[in-house]
């Protein structure tokens, strides 16, 4: 291991212990043997890159890589090339249900609404871009955590917002969710069970839009 590169020890050996796990070391053991750092420095570093979203759990309880290095890539050169290719796809979804539809990315310990398009009706959720909305609340950050119902979809009713709906689907790209699409609005016309009524189309707009990422 040369996990000397720069001036800053610590900084070094993190990203020697990321590209491992990149590499597919998804156990502490395996850290450990791959670049040569001490157990309790391999551990102590896996933990904190995992507190910051660069490394996260996955269901086995493994090392992988973390969802916040995607939404930091899209923010280097990605963001057009994503929001470009979602949103026709969004407004098409949007025309089709009728409800508001959005599209989220993960960051860090949130959600980040990147397309937004609102409904005609005058009573409508209104999500505006930029929004950051926890990763434990609603369907979208649901669909992002891969919590979803058989036919592939998330749904909440009156879980984030009182008296709002919502159904979502992750977009999913070489097996990675690196969004999730929702359509969401009053509970008077998306009733309480959204994903009866706008599951299908919130799926096939997500791996339309997985299709043209790739």
């Amino acid at each position: 291991m040369n996990a000397r590169v720069s001036s800053v020890g610590v900084i070094d050996k993190s990203m020697v212990v990321l590209d491992a796990i990149a590499d597919g070391a998804t156990t502490l053991g395996v850290i450990v043997e791959q670049t040569g750092i001490n157990r309790a420095t391999a551990h102590r570093l896996a933990q904190a890159l995992e507190a910051h979203g660069l490394v996260r759990r996955d269901e086995d309880g493994g090392f992988v890589l973390g969802y916040r290095l995607w939404a930091l890539g899209q923010r280097v050169g990605g963001p057009a090339m994503l929001t470009g290719i979602a949103r026709p796809l969004i407004e098409d979804l949007r025309d089709q249900t009728g409800e508001s539809a959005q599209l989220f990315v993960p960051d860090g310990d949130a959600r980040l609404c990147v397309v937004s398009v609102e409904s005609p009706h005058g009573l409508r959720t209104i999500v505006p871009v930029g929004s950051r909305l926890r990763l434990d609340l609603g369907s979208g950050a649901a669909a992002l955590r891969s919590d979803l119902e058989a036919d592939g979809w998330s749904a909440s009713v009156g879980q984030r917002v009182d008296g709002a709906a919502s159904v979502s689907a992750p977009v999913v790209v070489n097996d990675v969710v690196v969004a999730a699409v929702s359509v969401s609005g009053p509970i008077d016309r998306l009733t309480d069970d959204p994903g009866s009524l706008h599951g299908d189309a919130v799926v096939a707009c997500a791996a339309t839009i997985a299709d043209r990422l790739t």
